[in-house]
């Protein structure tokens, strides 16, 4: 298995880089660079920035990730979902009028960067299993949702606006009889096309006797065709005399590289959005390097993705850029591919610096109907309802933190959204630590095997109860124990043994520790004994810091067989239950 090597992990991959590396790097990287052209344009009209941003944002920050990634297939640039939590960010700073709109954004892309640096110093790549995936599927499919929803008043020709379901279905409803029939008719139509090339230009080229390698690649640059046509029919046809509203003048060339705005002030308002920005493209971004790296047998280290997310987020700003993650669609597409190594990525990189020094002028007429038929179409696939039926069938608890989610992002917008998503997971942890899974066990006959009394056909003994806990012991599930075992020896007037099976356990706090104590005295004065058994070192050193073993009443055995065998001896004939 591949293991990243330090600071600079591309010294890994260089070592052995070959030619055969190098062509399927440079196919991958111009495969991407097509894709990643529109989708950059798009997603800075999504966050509501001139269209240059989005290119600015898809050239340094790809290099600064490409040095510093450990994942050697993700593919970084601006997404769908950070956008959008970019332009809610935006509109609630420059509300007053007193900052910038494009000046706040390279600012959040700073202050996202530093964070995500800073937390890979302090090693919180941990947090990437801060949010539970449903609660995170239910959050990307709320946002999709919005995002489509946005776009609608661009592929109409309407005025309308909201980061909210009602404001912009109100807006939507209120507006839909004075759509523009040019731009509705532009931007229908693109959707279309759109649609049906995802999977059906490609069979159609090769049955036209196109190579497969290059009918792929085709199929993956319906984007930019839909540009590149729309842009002259909007030119020949004067589209922007018939109320059109066109991309108009992008300038040439690179961004030239400048500080971010340093402004306390502003810091200090967008803090709380770049954290979420920071932990949201974080979790997005892993969960995709982690899934591609396992297809190759390579792993990724999570602290040093925080650096390197963070860097690129840093890039983006001294180069005029908004806040840029790890995307799904595009990694998978750079994957399938065959990029080998991150060198695609500086080839992507490289494709859309030359389109920033020499295609601009040809978007001068792109009407911007393409673009939010374009952000539709890529958000498609953010959508995952089916979460929510997996989710009723497997867990109650997960439902009902997704459902959540859903609906407060919808109803109250992003940011909420995302906070919500993260008490819903927090308070989801706690919902299944503090009612850990208990069970009465007994032995499967024949065997030294304890199972589920409730489930399977047992053996028990009326003197001793074995009771299996399947979580470590916390201040915060400590009482539930309790009341299971005084509840259990309240129901069987013969007992005279209970013996806790610590499989599971793999800690207890001093909480669940006092809590044990008090079970052991409250026992023993009703004349049975407290026992443990198959106790963890790391537990049972612990548990002997403090001479918990000396204070029992019973005894801590090695196996729960031993246990039951030993604590037994005078018992008259079992159950079978």
């Amino acid at each position: 298995m591949n293991k990243p090597d330090g600071w600079f992990p591309p010294r890994t991959w260089l070592a052995a880089y070959t030619k055969a590396d190098g062509a399927a790097d440079i196919l991958a990287g111009v495969i991407v660079a097509i894709m990643l052209i529109p989708q950059s344009l798009a997603y800075a009209l999504l966050a509501g920035l001139p269209p240059e941003m989005g290119l600015y944002a898809s050239i340094l920050p790809l290099i600064a990730y490409a040095l510093l990634g450990t994942s050697r297939t993700l593919s970084v640039g601006p997404v769908a979902v950070i956008s959008l939590m970019t332009a809610s960010a935006l509109a609630r700073v420059t509300a007053t009028g007193e900052v910038d709109y494009a000046s706040a954004a390279i600012a959040l892309a700073a202050l996202s960067g530093v964070m995500l640096v800073g937390m890979g110093f302090l090693r919180f790549g941990f947090l990437a299993n801060f949010l539970s995936h449903p609660v995170v599927s239910g959050f990307i499919t709320a946002s999709g949702i919005i995002i489509a929803l946005s776009q609608l008043s661009h592929l109409l020709g309407i005025t309308g606006s909201g980061s909210t379901l009602p404001a912009l279905l109100s807006g939507l409803v209120s507006q839909l009889s004075q759509s523009n029939v040019y731009t509705a008719l532009t931007g229908i139509g693109v959707l279309t096309f759109l649609l049906w090339s995802r999977k059906g230009l490609e069979p159609l080229l090769i049955r036209l006797g196109t190579p497969t390698t290059f009918a792929a690649i085709l199929a993956r640059a319906g984007p930019v065709f839909a540009i590149l046509a729309t842009a002259w029919l909007s030119y020949r046809l004067h589209l922007g005399d018939h109320g059109v509203a066109l991309v108009g003048a992008i300038p040439a060339g690179l961004p030239a590289l400048s500080a971010p705005p340093v402004e306390l002030s502003l810091w200090r308002e967008l803090a709380v959005s770049a954290l979420l920005i920071s932990i949201i493209g974080f979790v997005e971004s892993v969960s995709v390097g982690k899934t591609l790296a396992a297809k190759r047998r390579q792993r990724i280290d999570h602290n040093q993705e925080l650096v390197a997310l963070g860097s690129a987020n840093i890039a983006a700003s001294i180069s005029g850029g908004f806040p840029v993650t790890g995307g799904f669609s595009r990694s998978v597409v750079n994957f399938d591919a065959g990029a080998h190594t991150q060198a695609a990525s500086i080839f992507a990189a490289a494709g859309i610096a030359l389109t920033a020094l020499f295609l601009t002028p040809a978007l001068l007429y792109l009407p911007k109907a393409t673009l939010a038929a374009t952000i539709i179409v890529a958000v498609i696939s953010l959508l995952d309802i089916k979460v929510l039926a997996k989710a009723w069938r497997y867990a109650r608890s997960d439902f009902f933190a997704v459902s959540i989610t859903i609906i407060v992002t919808l109803i109250a917008g992003v940011e909420i959204g995302v906070l919500c998503g993260i008490t819903s997971s927090i308070l989801l942890h706690l919902h299944k630590t503090t009612r850990p899974h208990v069970a009465v066990v007994g032995t499967v006959p024949g065997t030294e095997h304890y199972r589920n009394t409730e489930r399977h056909e047992v053996i028990t003994y009326p003197s001793l109860v074995s009771i299996r806990i399947d979580e470590s012991l916390y201040f915060a599930n400590a009482g539930y124990l309790e009341d299971y075992i005084y509840r259990l020896v309240a129901e069987q007037n013969e007992l005279k043994h209970v013996i806790l099976q610590c499989t599971a356990v793999n800690e207890i706090d001093m909480s669940a520790l006092e809590m044990l104590e008090s079970v052991v005295h409250s026992l023993a004065e009703q004349g049975i004994t407290l026992n443990l058994s198959e106790v963890k070192g790391p537990v049972m050193d612990a548990l002997k810091e403090v001479n918990f073993p000396s204070s029992l009443s019973g005894k801590i055995y090695l196996s729960h067989h031993q246990a039951v065998k030993a604590l037994r001896l005078d018992e008259p004939e079992p159950y079978i239950i």
